[in-house]
């Protein structure tokens, strides 16, 4: 066999090798995050709840997951470790301001050129191009109100 014959297996199997230890890389990352949680971090579930940790144990964590309420739950079912800053925005709504946050309106002022809402009427009609039809005559097609054509 020559090299040009064997170069498609050799490549097929390092991007296999490379895809392997990429995921495991990955694996041991979460098993870290996992064995780094200590009582009282904010956690997201792999459900998406989020709650803090009350206690560790070896496969298992006590969650509150609100005021007295307590669940166990799998050290697999962990999905992320949050730091705390994340964990009071997200859980608690504390949006503060930064000074380099930028702030963005919330309408769609800045796409329509409009400073206000209430600048342009409410009822102002869109011309979508249809003329209108005079009063009793008969449709372009041909076809009575309600008339498909079909027998």
């Amino acid at each position: 066999m020559s090299l040009v014959t064997l170069l498609p297996f050799i490549v097929l199997i390092g991007a296999m090798f490379l895809m392997t230890r990429s995921a495991k890389k990955k694996q041991q990352a979460a098993a870290q995050m996992r064995s780094d949680m200590q009582p009282g971090t904010g956690v997201r579930t792999i459900g998406g709840m989020y709650a803090t940790v009350k206690e560790v144990h070896d496969d298992m964590v006590l969650l509150e997951v609100a005021p007295g309420v307590h669940a166990v739950y799998a050290k697999n079912a962990i999905g992320a470790v949050l730091d705390d800053d994340e964990y009071n925005r997200i859980v608690h709504g504390d949006d503060a301001l930064k000074a380099d946050d930028p702030i963005v309106p919330d309408d769609a002022s800045s796409l329509t050129g409009t400073a206000d809402a209430a600048d342009s009427p409410a009822d102002a009609k869109i011309d979508l191009g249809k003329k209108p039809e005079a009063d009793g005559a008969e449709p372009k097609d041909g076809k009575a109100d309600g008339d498909t054509g079909a027998k």
